[in-house]
């Protein structure tokens, strides 16, 4: 039997458990999850600096992916410190939705229960090896990780670690676990596993995420690419603009919630563009600009259709100057990925036709992009960001990782 079917096998029996588990317990283990991150920090560096030295050996990665792979001291502490966060959140799991009486007597209820076994594919990040445990397991769920080959020897021991603290606190082996084997096979299996598999996630790049909605057949949750924008609107506070607009930019670039395109009304076109493309340049940021942003900053490269197109997760941004706020909102409707988008503006009915108008799951005014995060918006960590519209929508917090059962109370009644 395959390693993906065996651990698969295992997550089914365990979530039969988890189901029904005290909060307590729950508590419990996401405490001792934290305290072995932080008693174990050394070998958890170790690995990582193995998978950081053959990334090393390999051309064409990023330094955003980089800083995305690495992990330090402090960020393993971060890690264990949202395992604890997660561990303070309600307990979604029982929570009474509604309940209505019906005009035969019968009380009939929406509760709260898990979504089952969880499986989530995801590239090198290794807090989302730590994030994803810790959510399914506060709302009653197993999980089956795979993550990317770069980030291999830094999940193995992370998982141990997480896997240690289940069995020392009375949960089954199965309830968390990694396929270790990183070729593309395993992951075609994993998504084949109707049988054990309740749900799966993709998170990571447009390819990856392609591949798992094409070739799931096990329900897939999307997260998706974030091509997301910052539109400076004619009225606004250019101080505030610039300040919004740079942090989007530059703060992570790496990270889906940063900004790729900035677009801005050509009434204070003159205004902002010289004063954002100085800092953006004395960060090292390539700026790409239509022909417009060209004429006020000729430094700046040519943009094309392909750049309004392009999640870059770099130090790159793409700036276009429109006529108008409808032009902004169509731009943004036309190349978004319905992730996360921004107004900069003054004028309260502009920013309610804005956020009306835009198709997105985060829409924010005069606030930054990089705040769509689960830990952000109180949800503790996230298991993703979802950019669809079926069952959950923007950052996946512990309600997204469950599902509804309806019981019915009666007094005899038949039909």
């Amino acid at each position: 039997m395959s390693e993906v079917k065996t651990k698969a096998i295992a997550a089914k029996e365990a979530a039969t458990r988890m189901s029904y588990i005290s909060t307590q317990m729950k508590n419990n283990v996401l405490l001792k999850m934290a305290e072995n991150l932080e008693s174990n920090k050394d070998e958890i560096l170790k690995a990582n600096k193995i998978d950081l030295e053959n990334l090393a050996k390999k051309p064409g990665y990023t330094k955003a992916f980089h800083d995305r792979l690495e992990l330090t001291a402090e960020r393993i502490t971060d890690m264990a410190e949202g395992l604890k966060e997660i561990q303070n959140l309600p307990d979604p799991v029982g929570e009474v939705i509604s309940m209505w009486k019906r005009p035969n007597e019968l009380e009939v209820g929406q509760v709260r229960v898990p979504l089952g076994v969880i499986g989530i594919i995801y590239e090198a990040r290794p807090n989302v090896t730590v994030d994803a445990a810790g959510l399914a397991i506060k709302a009653g769920n197993a999980v089956i990780l795979r993550g990317s080959s770069e980030a291999i020897e830094s999940n193995k021991v992370l998982v141990k670690i997480l896997k240690n603290a289940c069995m020392e606190s009375g949960l089954s082996e199965g309830t968390v676990s990694l396929i270790e084997d990183t070729d593309r096979a395993a992951a075609q299996e994993l998504m084949q596993l109707n049988e054990y598999l309740d749900v799966l996630i993709p998170r990571g790049g447009s390819s990856l995420i392609k591949s798992v909605v094409e070739n799931s057949t096990v329900p897939v949750i999307q997260t998706g690419e974030g091509i997301c924008h910052t539109y400076i609107d004619k009225e606004t506070d250019v101080d505030m603009a610039v300040k919004i607009a740079f942090n989007a930019k530059t703060n992570r670039p790496g990270v889906c919630n940063a900004m790729e395109t900035l677009l801005v009304h050509k009434d204070i076109s003159r205004e902002v563009l010289p004063k954002i493309v100085k800092l953006l340049e004395e960060a090292n940021v390539e700026v790409r600009g239509c022909a417009a942003t060209r004429e006020i900053t000729p430094q700046a490269a040519p943009a094309d259709e392909e750049d309004w197109r392009t999640e870059y997760l770099d130090l790159i941004l793409s700036i276009r100057v429109v006529d108008s706020l409808d032009e902004a909102i169509e731009h943004i409707n036309k190349y978004g990925t319905k992730h996360s988008e921004a107004i900069v503006t003054t004028s309260y009915n502009r920013s309610r036709k804005f956020m009306a108008q835009i198709d997105a799951a985060a829409v924010y005014v005069n606030v930054s992009t990089r705040y769509t995060d689960g830990n952000e918006f109180g949800l503790g960590a996230e298991m993703g960001i979802s950019t669809q519209k079926l069952h959950a929508r923007g950052p996946m917090g512990l309600k997204a990782l469950t599902s509804i059962k309806y019981v019915i109370y009666g007094d005899g009644q038949i039909k």
